[in-house]
């Protein structure tokens, strides 16, 4: 690991002016939000800025079945009412809209999320950061709460090409359910989830009984936690997890990371990516969930900041979305209402026991047999002779390699050109 780590960072400003619906909580407006801070804090002088590369039908369809990645390509607003039964068929509706350009969406986020797990792979970083990344429900063929293809699924296959095993760690406020199904029978990698847990809280999934089955038996780790949980509490429980095994011994050879916020959270948050970086391994960073969007984008600056080994002062600096930050303009979150603290000491005290006892269980995990490396690209073939010179290259398409005012890119933005170095 080098004396300073080489972080890159993916962004396309075509994610933040995506629109799922009035009313609805996803506002993928708050990507922009944390770029500008992240210009603001002049954060992107000390990263490599990358656009990313929309990830091809074929390297979706990795994990998701062809026909649920044929059909996100497909469904448009102005076709819905062709495909009813297919709507309920892959869950999109209330929850997950059919939305304009929601597979091109899909196509960027996700792949970031498969860029940067190719540059840790080819050691070009030690930190990669895709902050649009993060989706952590979708299924194999269906799309779940807010989610529709699972980058996070894509990256950790990705990892596993050149990493024997990875240690997927969630700490958004609902249980990692999708990334947890895609790995529950394996051991080459172990999911780690925080979460609040309920009955009556989506996804209602990740108890501390879930630990994985088969060969992945107890590399699920759950931790439920109750309303209220505060920074000092989950700081605590959080470092003990991890703290208590050996990453070399077990050979979690890489992390990824999957990171939500909620207004009480920041400092907690901050604090374990403090405590995650220090394990010194390759690191993917990601968003998640985490509705206030200006408090989003403040815990995602401060954990940039985090990264960087960098304090930021706590006026945010003038930028085009400042007005969004008043009437205090400050990086820390304003107070508000803090409910209750449901988490007893004996509660969180029982929770940790089990998760112990559980880690105990796979200390002397064996080695993982490596097969060969599979290739990093796949570029599907096309004949430029039989394209008509008129069309190989639509409007749309062409609009997108004009440069965004709004954008950062320092230098050659190529993120491919290195792969070979």
């Amino acid at each position: 690991m080098h004396s300073k780590d080489r972080i890159s960072y993916f962004y396309d400003g075509d994610v933040g002016s995506v629109y799922f619906g009035p009313n609805h909580p996803m506002k993928p407006h708050r990507l922009c939000m944390t770029h500008h801070l992240v210009l603001s804090y002049d954060l992107h002088k000390k990263m490599e800025i990358y656009r990313p590369h929309k990830a091809y039908p074929v390297e979706l369809a990795q994990f998701h079945s062809e026909d649920y990645v044929a059909f996100l390509q497909r469904i448009t607003p102005d076709t819905v009412h062709l495909y009813s039964n297919d709507l309920a068929r892959y869950n999109l509706g209330e929850d997950c809209p059919v939305f304009e350009n929601l597979f091109e969406f899909c196509q960027i986020y996700a792949g970031g999320t498969i860029d940067a797990a190719r540059r840790l792979n080819n050691q070009l970083c030690d930190i990669a950061i895709n902050w649009a990344g993060g989706l952590h429900h979708a299924k194999k063929c269906e799309a779940s709460g807010f989610c529709y293809i699972n980058d996070l699924v894509l990256g950790i296959l990705e990892l596993l090409k050149h990493h024997a095993r990875v240690l997927y760690i969630d700490i958004d406020v609902h249980h990692g359910d999708g990334v947890e199904e895609a790995f529950y029978f394996t051991d080459r990698v172990m999911t780690v989830s925080f979460h609040k847990f309920g009955d009556k809280f989506f996804p209602g999934t990740g108890d501390v009984k879930e630990i994985g089955e088969r060969e992945g038996k107890f590399y699920a780790i759950n931790v439920p936690l109750k309303d209220g949980i505060d920074d000092a509490s989950f700081t605590r429980l959080f470092k003990t997890v991890p703290l208590f095994y050996n990453v070399e011994q077990i050979r979690l050879l890489e992390i990824a990371w999957a990171a939500s916020i909620s207004p009480l959270m920041v400092h907690s948050h901050a604090d374990c990516v403090r405590f995650v970086k220090k394990f010194n391994l390759p690191l993917l960073v990601t968003g998640g969930g985490g509705y206030t969007k200006e408090n989003v984008a403040r815990c995602w600056t401060v954990e940039t900041g985090v990264l960087l080994d960098t304090e930021l002062p706590n006026e945010i600096p003038d930028n085009e979305y400042i007005k969004y930050f008043a009437p205090e303009y400050s990086l820390k979150i304003p107070h508000s209402h803090i409910n209750d603290n449901m988490n007893s000491k004996s509660y969180l005290g029982a929770i940790k026991v089990q998760v112990l006892e559980n880690l105990r269980y796979i200390q002397h995990a064996p080695s993982v047999q490596m097969q060969e490396v599979p290739p990093d690209f796949y570029i599907p073939d096309f004949d430029e002779d039989e394209q008509n010179p008129d069309e190989r290259v639509d409007q749309h398409t062409r609009d997108k390699q004009i440069q965004r005012d709004d954008e950062y890119y320092d230098g050659d933005n190529d993120n491919d050109q290195n792969m070979d170095d």
